[in-house]
């Protein structure tokens, strides 16, 4: 393993030019092209050195596989930056570590397990919301529409079914104010004052700033779920719950007389923030990119549509399970994950205790960076990396293909919790568009960025579109 080390508090040896700060943003903002560089020097394990703090970066599908699945106990933990800990303040699932994030995790998959995930009455639900967002589509005649808040409302209708035990209209007010509370937190990530306030957070909390709106959105979340525990105990127990949070408050009733637990109403607010912004904005962010990818590649959308129409009947209720009979439309959804790489890097791990890594020994509290895109773009792994291309999930007689490689939900113990949800929406919400609208340009427009926004996800700049009922 190689120690590059990056003087002072800049990244001289890699040519970039923002302030080193520990946080995993800022290893974010270092380019992609810096990381493939210092891999083809170093090797795809290899040591960054931020100011006075030492982190291990993985690079390409074998580095950042078994790293993260040889020992994934070891490599379990969390690294806070200090924005995050002011947020989250290490409750939760995704910014929590220890026996609580365990805990946690636990109940949260098996709650969704016993509420329908992977059973037909969940898919009924992203069903529903599908038919809910081709109808808005349908509404508009083919007009022009940015197409971010009709994903964003749908796909977030899913979760807060599963959580609250109903969905929003789209001219909510609440929603509206939540929706607005979630896009601003994913812009802050990664921000100049993002950075800034990591690096000096004993100084900036006693600042204004946009981190005090930051900070401020993400207490709308926790109001709002609050409001809603309350609402939920005032309603009674029933004996069969019906969403997110009557199960958890059965446990926490059964709990109370017992051994020392997590479960309170604090760390069940930090899982409902987690459910909702963890639901919503990921989801939602691949499908406006798929949108995207099909405006730009017009031939792919053709074959789609061709491959749809050949199978399904014209009013046929779209299941997950059709993908086995559509393997095209299930490789251009795999390959809109795999192109968009909408998370970039991972989140950073910590290693909970002494372990070795790759062969090389690490100790305890040692901060750990699977670069998720150079996985998603390894050249030995993806014939054309840089290309739009289903093909890389097809085999040569156009059977669809899985592939090892393919990890935008990571791997080891952090695995994305809702992985199989996400799985569900995408096919489902993606092929009833597809069915249902050709998607091109407004008139007179010819050119369209498909460079992305920095920020908690990486995101289109923002496009409008016509969706053309077929």
């Amino acid at each position: 393993m190689t120690n590059v080390i990056l003087h002072g508090w800049c990244i001289h040896s890699i040519s970039c030019g923002f302030c080193a700060i520990v946080s995993e943003h800022c290893i974010e903002r270092t380019t992609e092209s810096s990381h493939l560089q210092l891999a083809k020097s170093h090797g795809n394990m290899y040591t960054l050195w931020f100011g006075w703090t030492p982190v291990i970066i993985l690079n390409g599908y074998q580095a950042v596989k078994d790293g993260m699945t040889t020992h994934p106990e070891d490599v379990s933990g969390r690294m806070l930056a200090p924005f995050f800990r002011a947020l989250a303040k290490g409750k939760g699932i995704i910014l929590a570590s220890g026996h609580s994030w365990k805990q946690q995790r636990r109940f949260g998959i098996m709650t969704l397990r016993r509420m329908g995930m992977g059973k037909k009455c969940l898919e009924h639900r992203v069903q529903e919301e599908a038919s809910h967002l081709v109808e808005f589509f349908m509404s508009l005649k083919g007009r022009p529409v940015d197409p971010s808040f009709p994903l964003f409302h749908a796909i977030s209708n899913v979760i807060c079914a599963l959580v609250f035990g109903y969905h929003f209209s789209d001219e909510d007010k609440i929603f509206h104010e939540l929706i607005s509370a979630t896009e601003y937190l994913f812009r802050f990530a990664g921000s100049f004052a993002h950075q800034l306030y990591d690096l000096l957070p004993w100084l900036m909390c006693c600042l204004p700033g946009p981190h005090k709106k930051a900070l401020s959105s993400y207490n709308v979340l926790s109001n709002f779920a609050r409001k809603e525990i309350r609402r939920h105990v005032e309603r009674g127990m029933s004996d069969e719950p019906q969403d997110f949070i009557d199960f958890y408050l059965a446990e926490m009733e059964k709990s109370k007389d017992g051994a020392k637990t997590n479960y309170d109403e604090d760390n069940l607010v930090h899982v409902i923030n987690d459910l909702f912004l963890g639901g919503s904005e990921t989801s939602s962010t691949t499908l406006y990119w798929g949108l995207l990818y099909m405006v730009v590649n017009p031939d792919v959308q053709e074959k789609v549509q061709k491959e749809l129409d050949a199978v399904l009947g014209p009013s046929q209720l779209i299941c997950y399970e059709d993908r086995r009979e559509l393997p095209y439309t299930n490789a251009v959804v795999h390959e809109i994950q795999c192109f968009s790489n909408i998370v970039f890097v991972g989140v950073p791990r910590v290693c909970v205790r002494d372990t070795t890594l790759l062969g090389f020994p690490l100790k305890k509290g040692t901060i750990i960076m699977p670069n998720i895109a150079s996985v998603l773009y390894d050249p030995e792994q993806w014939e054309t990396p840089r290309h739009f291309n289903p093909g890389h999930f097809l085999d040569k007689e156009g059977n669809f293909m899985p592939r090892e490689a393919f990890l935008p939900f990571s791997a080891g113990h952090r695995v994305c919790l809702g992985e199989h949800l996400a799985r569900i929406e995408l096919f489902i919400f993606f092929a009833n568009l597809l069915r249902a609208f050709t998607f091109q340009l407004p008139e007179g427009v010819t050119k369209i960025n498909t460079e992305p926004i920095f920020g908690g996800t990486l995101r289109p700049h923002p496009y409008r579109i016509c969706a053309i009922p077929r």
